[in-house]
């Protein structure tokens, strides 16, 4: 794919969207990320698309909308959000769309900014004047966002805002031209926090006029269908106003992450992994064809991580909503276009080996929920329903935690539980309705090897309050909740454990894992339940990155010759891949669908702040015995050999730096001081302190630093 020729065609599009109107008390700007405000007036920005023609019913609605007042119109498409503030006060204070005509308050104008190629003789970008048709909800879209939003309602830990984690609903008294950082919630104000209210504002869209000729610009293609992993490219202007020339029409490339509803044809929001920065919102998002796929609206942000999850707003559900000016279809014309995929020199391919490998991979990753409260990841190893995952899901209190969240306010270097707490007064209910599928209890002879571990750790459980450990597999179209057993948890320093379900559910699919040590800068791809838990409706989702980093340690090998070779082994891997909190036990893939690693923790701020694109994995290399005991399950003794005490492993998962032999002699109890949770010397500390005088290098003397610390997932 070539990137370069989708972007060059999506010019012919994507537009910038500037508002400006009095605002004598710089009120308006209180809910935006940036703004430029001077002598009593506030200046807005937001992204857009232009409608090319063969998009266009051709009904009388549509003629009458394209020729208003004798002149010719061309239609752009923006989030609403960047209008409402210069709304009249009837229109602004509703939370409904009235069937009267939107008005913008006296003084307010609407400019949108376009690419010179639409306007002959021209070659930079120059405004034209625009004026505000209506306003529009998008329903489908909206009641997906408000069930995701509600679904999370009840978790302390999970709540969510909408709109840029820069942004603070308080601010107004200090009118400002720069780009202010902020990190209260957007929606305080006026208006109820409540996710009807949210999901509405997030999903509804600006209709605008301009007067402006289209006789040379291109038809447009829609996607006809878009899938999880399947790329695409972003045309936004972020930070606009402040400079166009600099930020007009910037590229952003990145995948579909996740879908909703799950399973089904009509997507009603799409969850994006792309990178974006305020004023982005409106920007049409293509595929890797140059099919439009839908437009990028303002993020779904949780409210104590500061976690921002993009989304888009499919063309289908758009198209739906404006059926009286819109084709579901474009018209035949753009079928012979020039502009269509021949002319971008793409073909459409139907059949990609990697994405149906990477697809096939994803069915392997399940939830798991213990008692119906704190949910992770986990990887389906063979048919029998042996399950991996992590062990601080099961035994939280290792990692120096009580709970998924309830770290201490020491900066100290820890892991940290990154799984996602779900209130289970309703979840019980929900989940088993999806419960189909026939199960089949687990072979006879397996539990004959893995009973007296599973009934030990039952007796062990029963005593803390681990009731209910709880697997939901995915399938296609379905899903099947089943109860688990723990057969196996490392005792040392790996963070890894093994379920075995009780009953499985028809055929499963088990993962394919690559024992060898990834080159750098290959692509990463991390499959989990990060952020949206079980109910949530949600199949895992997919977030794409490069290994940036592989930490190995020297192993000694068992040879007959006198001197024994010493070979490097990965003992961690790191990744670029956005990696959230329910994502612990996830997979990490290469490209062509095997795993190469257990997704165990990210990092975050002192403060709570994650940092998503900072992550470690445990190598399949090191999970090799693992797999070895999966193929019949006979053997528990294979997993003893990862219960054997390793100094260099324990000092790369403390994120602690290896000390010289010279300085081990000096230190002969170091084993110890690693392992003591009452030691003052807190592990990684040496790392939390470098971390934070990095930042004394770039954070303004006023403002307080905050240290960096991994975070289990």
């Amino acid at each position: 794919m070539d990137v370069s020729k989708v972007v060059s065609f999506s010019r012919n599009f994507a537009v910038l969207v500037k508002v400006e109107g009095p605002d004598p008390k710089g009120l308006k700007m209180r809910k935006h990320a940036f703004h430029q405000y001077h002598s009593g007036n506030a200046t807005l920005s937001a992204s857009g698309i232009l409608f090319p023609r063969n998009i266009l019913s051709g009904g009388e609605v549509t003629a009458k909308v394209l020729f208003e007042a004798g002149q010719e119109m061309a239609l752009v498409l923006t989030v609403a959000s960047v209008v409402e503030p210069f709304l009249t006060l009837g229109h602004r204070t509703s939370s409904s769309i009235s069937q009267d005509p939107v008005k913008l308050i006296p003084g307010a104008r609407i400019e949108i900014m376009v690419e010179g190629q639409l306007k002959s003789g021209e070659e930079a970008p120059f405004w034209v004047p625009a004026q505000l048709l209506s306003l529009v909800d998008v329903p489908v879209s909206s009641a997906a966002l408000q069930s995701l939003i509600e679904a999370s309602s009840g978790s302390k830990d999970s709540g969510w805002d909408v709109g840029w984690s820069l942004v603070s609903a308080a601010n107004g008294s200090q009118p400002s031209t720069k780009i202010e950082h902020y990190s209260k919630p957007l929606m305080q104000l006026d208006e109820p926090l409540n996710a009807n209210f949210m999901a509405k504002s997030a999903t509804r869209m600006a209709l605008l006029g301009v007067p402006l000729s289209l006789l040379g610009q291109p038809n447009m293609k829609f996607a006809s269908s878009s899938s999880k992993g399947d790329t695409l490219v972003a045309l936004g202007s972020p930070f606009g106003i402040l400079s166009p020339v600099n930020f007009f029409n910037s590229v952003s490339t990145g995948s579909i992450a996740n879908c909703y509803p799950s399973g089904s044809l009509k997507k009603s929001l799409m969850i994006a992994d792309v990178r974006c920065l305020p004023g982005m919102e409106g920007a049409p998002v293509f595929d890797k064809n140059g099919h439009l796929i839908g437009i990028l609206i303002r993020p779904l942000r949780q409210k104590n991580s500061g976690v921002e999850i993009q989304l888009v707003v499919p063309w289908g559900a758009i198209t739906t909503a404006c059926s009286h000016l819109l084709l579901e279809e474009p018209s035949e014309a753009g079928k012979a276009s020039k502009w269509g995929s021949e002319a971008l020199n793409v073909k459409s391919d139907t059949s990609i080996p990697a994405q149906v490998a990477i697809e096939k991979a994803m069915e392997s990753v399940c939830l798991i929920t213990v008692n119906d409260g704190v949910w992770a990841s986990g990887i389906i190893l063979n048919e029998h329903g042996l399950i991996l995952t992590n062990a601080h899901l099961l035994e939280p209190w290792r990692y120096g935690k009580g709970g998924v969240y309830g770290e201490g306010n020491d900066a100290g270097l820890k892991p940290y539980v990154l799984g996602a707490d779900e209130f289970s007064s309703t979840g019980g209910k929900v989940w088993e309705q999806k419960s189909q599928t026939l199960p089949r209890k687990a072979p006879a002879n397996l539990y004959s090897a893995v009973g007296e571990n599973i009934r030990e750790y039952k007796h062990n459980f029963l005593q803390t309050g681990h009731r209910d450990i709880r697997v939901r597999l995915c399938h296609l179209d379905s899903w099947t909740w089943c109860t688990a057993n723990v057969v196996y948890i490392c005792k040392e320093q790996l963070d890894i454990a093994l379920l075995q379900l009780e009953y499985v559910p028809g055929k499963l699919q088990p993962i394919a894992a690559n024992f060898s040590s990834p080159p750098l800068g290959t692509t990463a791809h991390v499959v989990g339940h990060g952020l949206f838990g079980p109910r949530c409706g949600l199949s895992p989702s997919i977030c794409s990155g490069v290994v940036a980093k592989v930490v190995h340690v020297k192993r000694r090998l068992n040879t007959q010759s006198i001197s024994q070779e010493v070979a490097e082994f990965p003992a961690m891997l790191e990744t670029t891949a956005a990696v959230h909190p329910g994502g612990s036990g996830g997979a990490v893939l290469n490209s062509s669908g095997h795993m190469i690693g257990l997704v165990t923790s990210n990092a975050r701020h002192g403060a709570g702040t994650l940092i998503p694109h900072l992550n470690f994995s445990i190598p399949c290399a090191v999970l090799a015995p693992i797999f070895k005991f999966a193929e019949d399950m006979q053997n528990m003794e294979i997993l003893q050999t990862l219960d054997q005490p390793s100094e260099e492993l324990l000092s790369i998962w403390a994120l602690m730096p290896s000390l010289s032999p010279k300085t081990e002699q000096s230190l002969p109890n170091l084993p110890k001081l690693l392992k003591d949770g009452n030691n003052k010397q807190k592990k990684g500390s040496q790392f939390a302190k470098f971390i934070a005088e990095t930042q004394d290098m770039f954070v303004k003397p006023t403002k307080l630093s905050r240290d960096v610390i991994p975070s289990k997932l």
